[in-house]
């Protein structure tokens, strides 16, 4: 497993500049994150209690004054998802009624995203009401990581910055030396999102894998729109879930020719049976990032972890300093 981070210049410490106006304060779920954020900006976590009490209940105290700062939260609503969204609302909550000045939720993976539109009747559009939750909680402003769906960002009333993760991906991909490379979407979905990816990876091919989807989790590739035999494809996707579509995916490419296969994602699921089928060779490398945490079952040897602590953290800088955010994506 490689760890890398995307090259972006440190920003001069917190310290020498309104210190006491930033704070930055971690979930549960995802510490290590939050960690390498913190040494970015050059900051310490901020104290705060969390405990579940025998009943189930979750508590979280924040431990230092607040009153009139700009406080970061940093709470991806990974696995257990409704445990950590349960947490960042009572986070959000806490800094709200300590008087903090502005209150950011910085979820790099935003649970629910996936039911953002109803498919059948008497269905909740759950990515609105997760929203409608955390700004009635009190957050002031939104920093998320690659949305499933972008539209979410419109279900917000409040501030939202929507950063990417595939920069990092990219700079990775770049260093290896790839020739030949054709990107590839896994559905039709995601052609958006593999042509700017395309674009930046020297104006690379681009192919489409038209899918038929059967039921929730089950998917059925069906064919390959464009030219992949003899060339290096990767896979672009902004999440690996149960990696249905994505083993299936390259194993068609595999069919059509490809010479080598890759897997990106910025968000690593990895629901059962994903480590199975990914380990079983069907990819050269499978490369996501740390949004979501990582235990040593989900370890295998075609995995390369790369960090967006330096990303979420220049973020977190240049919206403390009302500087642009798009900018570092051009």
């Amino acid at each position: 497993m490689i760890r890398a981070t995307l090259p972006i210049q440190a920003p001069v410490p917190a310290i020498a500049n309104d210190h006491n106006r930033l704070r930055l304060f971690s979930g549960s779920a995802n510490v290590p994150l939050s960690t390498e954020v913190a040494r970015y900006l050059g900051l310490d976590l901020g104290p705060m209690v969390r405990k579940r009490f025998a009943d189930g209940e979750l508590y979280v105290q924040i431990q230092e004054s607040i009153r009139g700062c700009d406080v970061y939260l940093i709470q991806p609503s990974c696995r257990p998802v409704n445990d950590n969204l349960m947490e960042l609302l009572i986070m959000v909550d806490a800094c709200r009624r300590a008087s903090a000045r502005q209150i950011t939720a910085v979820i790099p993976y935003y649970g629910y995203a996936r039911a953002d539109r109803k498919t059948a009747g008497r269905e909740s559009i759950t990515a609105k009401l997760v929203a409608n939750l955390i700004t009635e909680a009190g957050a002031s402003r939104i920093l998320a990581m690659d949305l499933h769906s972008a539209q979410i960002q419109g279900y917000f009333d409040i501030p939202f910055d929507h950063v990417y993760g595939l920069p990092v991906i990219l700079d990775y991909l770049t260093s290896k030396n790839l020739s030949d490379i054709v990107v590839v979407s896994p559905d039709v979905g995601g052609v958006a999102r593999a042509r700017a990816f395309a674009k930046k990876l020297n104006d690379a091919p681009l192919a489409i894998i038209d899918k038929r989807r059967q039921a929730h989790n089950v998917a059925e590739v069906l064919n390959i729109i464009g030219d992949v035999k003899g060339k290096t494809a990767v896979l672009v996707d902004d999440m690996i879930d149960t990696a249905g579509t994505i083993c299936e995916g390259g194993r068609l490419l595999r069919e059509h020719g490809a010479r080598q296969v890759y897997a990106c994602a910025t968000h690593a699921v990895f629901s059962p049976p994903a480590i199975e089928r990914l380990s079983h060779g069907i990819f050269e490398e499978v490369i996501v990032t740390n949004t979501i945490p990582f235990s040593e079952e989900h370890i295998f040897p075609q995995l390369t972890v790369l960090s967006v602590a330096n990303l979420l953290g220049e973020t977190i800088w240049r919206i403390h300093e009302d500087t642009s955010v798009s900018s570092m994506f051009r």
